[in-house]
């Protein structure tokens, strides 16, 4: 009985052992490893490939597969939707090799890692904030690219994001009466995006506000500039309708309409930045 229990547990503790015994190292040649990696790419074992590039960087550190291996690493961790580890991979290909000629891939490669992880308006827009920097890093850096090009489309799609998260922010101000809060959303939107299709709501909510803090000529001001770029939008019959309501019409005080949105313009910038 003694000898079985003995046996056992001797049975137990070499299961164990074998359990936690790690892999056995083996070393292979740099061209078998990126190989196999390389096979795993376009097969489309995402995961597969992550791993084998970075054995190929494991075992085989200073060679020219290696290098290779880092942006093709980097490369499948975001077809695998690892994009922290395909920014970090990335980031320090950049690092190591700034001045390969495919650099410009590697800083495409973190932009659009960033960009994959934008979240919706109503919540924190750190990594928008992050793709937007690392985009225009793409596309000021590296013009006449294709990679510059597809950044510039993301660009507009990134600030129509922040636009909406602004105006979001915007609009619960203004539902509350916070209107000095709401005002300066609205005002950010203008500023900041100003090619977003954010801007005419933008302006209308401020003739709003303004109105409702009884600042009559900016609200008027408001809508004329509204009415001036965006001359058949809904949002300038509303505001046009707001005004009508409180017995004022938009009006600028020049007779040039273009110099006076100028002007206004030139108002709310200085405002902002004195806030």
């Amino acid at each position: 009985m003694n000898l079985r229990r003995l046996l056992a547990v001797a049975g137990l503790c070499l299961l164990a052992a074998c359990a936690s015994r790690e892999p056995e190292y083996v070393e292979r040649s740099v061209e078998e490893l990126y190989n196999e990696a390389m096979d795993h790419l376009q097969a489309g074992r995402w995961a597969d490939a992550a791993a084998a590039f970075d054995e190929v960087e494991r075992q085989h550190p200073y060679s020219q597969w290696a290098t290779r291996a880092e942006l093709q690493g980097a490369y499948a961790y975001y077809r695998v939707g690892d994009f922290d580890a395909s920014i970090l991979a990335a980031q320090r290909y950049i690092q190591l090799h700034p001045g390969n000629e495919d650099a410009p891939y590697a800083n495409y490669l973190v932009a659009i890692s960033h960009y994959e992880q934008i979240v919706d308006v109503r919540r924190d827009q750190a990594s928008t904030q992050a793709a937007l920097a690392a985009l225009q890093l793409v596309a000021t850096r590296y013009p006449n690219t294709e990679y510059a090009r597809d950044a510039e489309l993301k660009i507009e799609l990134v600030r129509e994001h922040l636009a909406g998260k602004e105006m979001t922010i915007g609009r619960f101000y203004l539902a509350r009466g916070e209107y000095v809060s709401a005002i300066s959303r609205f005002r950010m939107v203008i500023a900041d995006h100003q090619t977003t299709s954010h801007v005419p709501e933008a302006l209308h909510r401020l003739t709003e506000c303004y109105l409702a803090l009884g600042v009559v000529t900016e609200a008027q001001a408001a809508a004329a500039v509204l009415g001036y770029n965006f001359p058949g939008s809904d949002w300038y019959l509303d505001s046009y309708r707001l005004l009508a309501q409180a017995g004022v019409a938009p009006a600028l005080e020049d007779d040039n309409p273009a110099a006076e949105v100028r002007s206004w313009w030139r108002r709310m910038m200085s405002a902002m930045t004195r806030g």
